[in-house]
């Protein structure tokens, strides 16, 4: 049995070096101006290059080009996810640096222990802002990819009647859950959705949206949603009901691998789920595996904020 090399791990950002980095307030107003215009100040609201710095008034900047009359004023964090905060930036970061370490994601409650927030909703209120800036541009995806479904929620025999839904197409399976797809590239990036129901054609359209019709191989299991796909893909499935799970290169292990750590966050951290935020909790978990070999995660976050 030949052995895999496993790639090298990324060292993250430690505690002691995010200390380092980030001392104080300017320290971070610095990095934030240096990840988001990394070639010099731009106005954020019509793009014209150095603005004029107002004397005395640090991080303050002056545009005339959008408002020749008046002139535009705007600030570091002016069009950021920290724009109209009462909380310094340093605490943003320490927040971010949070989310970003906990492989299987932190709750609001537990930052709001550690940051010491005087309320609940302060922590929801930061964690939901930066999860969304966590979404990240969508490229098509190639080479031997991988496409699964899973549901999150709890069982329908344990809610209420009139709660339960109706199955979304799966013949009761997953009713009253909330359904979501993902496609994953072997050794690449994954892309998750939630959707509404996991029907043949809803599937479909994932695929095509997010999966290249030059991928060399397109691995499913034997759920008829995806036999359409037949003539679009060079598609194999793999039967779990008949005990297979891997047949040479076709088996859709990697995907699950993330269904497992995505649900092990909703089981053992999370422990539920709204279905309203559910699609900012699939980009969190999304941007930490694809950004899982990037010694900048950090920075690429920031950046996106």
């Amino acid at each position: 049995m030949v052995r895999r090399k496993q790639p090298k791990p990324i060292q993250q950002l430690t505690v002691a070096q995010f200390e380092r980095m980030f001392p104080d307030e300017e320290a971070c107003c610095a990095y934030l101006v240096g990840r988001r215009w990394p070639k010099g100040v731009r106005c954020p609201r019509c793009g014209a290059e150095n603005p004029t710095e107002l004397k005395g008034h640090p991080w303050r900047w002056q545009c005339y080009q959008c408002a020749p009359q008046t002139s535009y004023r705007f600030s570091h964090i002016a069009g950021t996810i920290f724009e109209n905060t009462n909380k310094p930036l340093r605490e943003w970061f320490r927040v971010v640096h949070l989310m970003l370490t906990s492989k299987k994601g932190i709750s609001s409650l537990q930052i709001q222990r550690i940051m010491g927030f005087g309320s609940y909703e302060t922590a929801l209120h930061m964690t939901h802002k930066i999860r969304a800036a966590l979404i990240e541009p969508e490229t098509k995806l190639g080479g031997i990819v991988e496409v699964d479904e899973t549901f999150v929620g709890g069982l329908a025999k344990n809610k209420h009647k009139d709660k339960r839904g109706k199955g979304g197409g799966t013949g009761g399976i997953g009713s009253g859950k909330t359904p979501i797809v993902g496609a994953v590239k072997r050794k690449g990036n994954v892309i998750a959705r939630v959707i509404e129901n996991v029907r043949a054609d809803t599937l479909c359209d994932f695929v095509r949206e997010a999966v290249s019709h030059k991928v060399s191989l397109l691995c499913t299991d034997q759920w008829k949603g995806y036999r359409k796909l037949d003539k679009e893909y060079p598609h194999a499935t793999i039967d779990h009901s008949k005990g297979q799970y891997v047949i040479g290169a076709v088996h859709t292990q990697t995907i699950e691998g993330f269904w497992s750590i995505f649900k092990r966050g909703v089981v053992g951290t999370f422990h539920k789920m709204s279905a309203k935020y559910m699609p900012l909790y699939v980009a969190e978990f999304q941007f930490r595996y694809n950004n899982r070999f990037n010694p900048d995660i950090f920075g690429t976050a920031i950046s996106g904020c």
